[in-house]
């Protein structure tokens, strides 16, 4: 047998292909995670200032007009709104400017990023010594002690999504990447909604009581990571059920090479490049973290339009697998061997 033959018989055209896409997500996975966080760069970051009439609409232009971009400046009439706006999510920092001295007051909340309420605080502080002035920092919604960086939530998220494509891989290559019925494809549907439930309630429980990294509902984050999970599991289940172990690969495309980048972890939506910050909120991860850190820090606000994304994924993932599974099962399709 030539070395060519041994070759053959070692490596078919079809590990072969695999190997290749292997390289691809290798490479999409640098080029990703690269192109977002190289050179994290702030534009449009909502913000609201509070400031006597008589000069409100001239802050508003000159902050507006930074260079660059780095805010989206709207005034609002009180503290009290401008105060609301920033615990529902709705702004990132809040000016709030007092002529009767020359020291202003700038309100973050870093429960919703530390690298972006430092990055508020920076243009926020910049801003205010061009015209001879100082601003107090004040955090509503600080990180706790086991979350300094405000890491955690998205850490969970991602540790969440990485068992549910898991899960469904090895549900999938037990028995064959495609289910070979739709009886099969609910009960694979059935134990990957227990495990979300399961991967839900541990999850929690390590990031909460047990490490004492993320404060909020214990509930909420269980129920948050179980949805996580399903969502994941379910799209997984139908992308194998679509294109067999292929699948795997492009669940892990997804979720990880676009999702991960895009979450708004490390650099939230503001810092991102427009395309990573574009595809975040529609994507499990992104839905995922900002929705346990709405949990953990804002007391639950702001967190329905993420979970209607968490629920479109799974709703869409479990309905595919089933009516591929079906339409497999009319033309006689066997499972691919495991």
């Amino acid at each position: 047998m030539t070395f060519v033959d041994e070759v053959k018989s070692a490596v078919t055209v079809r590990a072969a292909l695999l190997v290749i896409g292997v390289l691809g997500l290798m490479v999409a996975f640098i080029a990703s995670y690269a192109g977002a966080f190289h050179h994290p760069k702030p534009k449009d970051i909502p913000f609201a200032l509070v400031a006597p009439a008589q000069v409100s609409g001239q802050l508003a232009q000159q902050l507006g007009a930074l260079p660059g971009g780095p805010l989206d400046v709207r005034t609002v009439k009180d503290e009290a709104d401008a105060t609301r706006q920033l615990r529902d999510r709705s702004v990132d920092g809040v000016l709030v400017v007092d002529l009767r001295g020359t020291t202003d007051r700038l309100l973050v909340a870093s429960g919703g990023g530390a690298s972006l309420a430092q990055a508020v605080e920076a243009i926020a502080t910049g801003a205010e010594k061009a015209q001879q002035r100082t601003v107090k920092v004040i955090d509503l919604a600080p990180a706790s002690a086991g979350d300094s960086r405000t890491l955690s939530s998205f850490y969970l998220v991602v540790g969440w999504c990485v068992g549910g494509y898991l899960c469904a891989a090895i549900l999938a290559i037990s028995a064959g990447a495609r289910p070979a019925n739709t009886h099969r494809a609910l009960i694979r549907l059935a134990v990957l909604a227990v495990y979300a439930i399961a991967a839900g309630l541990l999850g929690s429980l390590i990031i909460g009581p047990v490490l004492g990294a993320l404060p909020g509902s214990y509930i909420g984050l269980a129920g948050l990571g179980a949805l996580v999970v399903f969502a994941v599991g379910a799209t997984t289940l139908a992308f194998q059920g679509l294109a067999g172990v292929v699948g795997i690969g492009l669940a892990i495309l997804v979720m990880v090479v676009l999702g991960n980048p895009s979450a708004g972890g490390a650099y939230p939506y503001p810092l991102l490049p427009p395309f990573w910050r574009t595809i975040g909120p529609g994507l499990p991860p992104g839905a995922g973290t900002w929705a346990a850190r709405s949990i953990a820090y804002f007391k639950g606000e702001s967190i329905s339009g993420p979970l209607q994304v968490l629920s479109i994924w799974a709703l869409l993932g479990a309905i595919i697998t089933v009516v591929v599974a079906g339409l497999n099962q009319d033309r006689g399709e066997k499972p691919a061997a495991s």
